[in-house]
């Protein structure tokens, strides 16, 4: 080693051992720098809320952007939940470009229904499924162009979704394609009836079907309603609609959640086998699962909570260079303090420290105080009827403070450092 590279290793080292020092007199000094902080911003009270302005309202919009689309993303994951997590969907498809040209148009018929039924041992209940267009009429009322579904009896298990009032289909109906019907309850808006219908009789493609039951309520999401249904037997369905029975929707439920990608593997051995395609060929069938919609919702639902609160959280950046310029304002208006102090021993350290747990402390209760205001907030959405619940999570108020106390570091670091390095003298002279 070199006589010239020691002064400059002794640099580097004293630069080392002084970055523990300075978080060492940092926590040593806080109680009396909160103080003194606490007391300049009392002192100037107005000037301080005009200076965090920014800081609450940016941590505000942050926390209601959050929380509703928190509480928006919880209702519908309930939502969802409440058919089910373990149902799934196999509808015939055909495969894009050329290669779905040569294999033509696929289909699906009961023997693919009982063979994932038969052959799939993660898969607990299947049901086929007949949709189709039809009128329906019921005393002076007519709906016209309206969805029927078929189903099986196991239609309320597999959806979680079960008559309370009168009863639904059973295997005998099924087999014997009874010309019966349950309703969902949004449907009797539609034919202008209340729970009376039950025993009555509806015309559904010019044939009588009598309503035997009605369907628990589920609600409505993003203006679609769940309760707007009517449901036959899928044998009597394929007696409407012949053409339906190469063409049919399986609906099966998993034994358990944790076995649903199990058992879409299942289901996908057996259909490619029962269809004969080879190993180099395209699926002729797709696959939806109830936990693909929820984890689809779930990245739409952060995405959105990111997107939203990096655009509002901009208004972060406004406030901490507002406290930035108040600072420097500060600084002028304390030289002479400084200078005073600096006389009688205090170190730059003890100068920087001061303005930054000063500025730091001006932001983080400029982002308390946006915290609460957002809480407020969303008491008040949820006071609406038709809102959902707004839940604001802890992660978001940590968040907000966090960055909220960035701010003011990054921001109050340069009026610190320029209280720093004034030179006492200069500040003593300072008028």
């Amino acid at each position: 080693m070199t006589s010239r590279s020691l002064p400059a290793m002794k640099r580097l080292l004293s630069g080392l051992l002084a970055v523990p020092a300075f978080f060492l007199d940092a926590v040593r000094t806080l109680p009396g720098n909160c103080l003194t902080a606490l007391l300049q911003i009392w002192v100037n009270k107005v000037r301080s809320l005009l200076t965090v302005l920014g800081i609450i309202i940016a941590v505000t919009s942050i926390i209601t952007v959050v929380s509703t689309i928190q509480g928006f993303g919880n209702f519908v994951t309930d939502f969802l939940k409440g058919f089910g997590t373990n149902a799934m969907w196999i509808w015939p498809q055909r495969p894009p470009g050329a290669e779905g040209q040569r294999m033509g148009w696929p289909r699906m018929d009961m023997g693919d229904v009982r063979a994932v039924g038969t052959e799939c041992d993660k898969v607990r209940r299947t049901s086929p499924l007949v949709f189709g267009s039809a009128t329906i009429e019921y005393g002076s009322e007519v709906v016209e162009n309206f969805w029927i579904n078929g189903a099986s009896d196991a239609y309320q298990s597999i959806r979680n979704s079960y008559v309370d009032n009168g009863r639904f289909f059973g295997t005998v109906d099924v087999e014997n394609a009874t010309p019966v019907a349950v309703l969902g309850r949004k449907f009797l808006e539609k034919l202008r009836c209340d729970e009376t219908i039950i025993g009555d009789y509806v015309r559904i493609a010019n044939q009588r079907f009598q309503v035997i039951g009605l369907l628990e309520e589920k609600g409505t999401i993003m203006g679609e309603s769940f309760d707007e249904l009517i449901v036959i037997p899928y044998t009597t369905a394929l007696r409407l609609y012949p053409e339906r029975r190469e063409h049919l929707v399986i609906m099966a439920q998993a034994t358990d959640e944790a076995a649903v990608d199990e058992a879409v593997a299942q289901i996908t051995r057996v259909l490619r086998l029962r269809h004969g395609l080879k190993i180099d060929q395209p699926n002729d069938f797709g696959i939806d699962t109830q936990d693909q919609f929820l984890r689809f919702f779930e990245r739409v639902k952060l995405i959105a909570t990111s997107v939203l609160s990096g655009i509002v959280s901009i208004s972060l950046l406004v406030g901490g260079i507002g406290i930035m310029n108040v600072m420097l304002v500060s600084v002028t208006e304390r030289t002479r303090e400084i200078g005073l102090r600096k006389s009688v021993g205090a170190r730059r350290r003890d100068i920087l420290l001061q303005f930054l747990t000063e500025a730091v402390l001006l932001s983080t209760l400029g982002g308390a105080i946006g915290v609460l205001l957002g809480y407020a907030l969303g008491h008040v959405a949820s006071l609406h009827p038709k809102m959902v619940d707004v839940v604001v999570p802890l992660w978001a108020v940590g968040l907000a403070l966090g960055f909220s106390a960035a701010v003011g570091i990054l921001f109050g670091i340069i009026p610190a450092f320029k209280a720093a390095i004034l030179h006492p003298i200069d500040a003593l002279r300072h008028e």
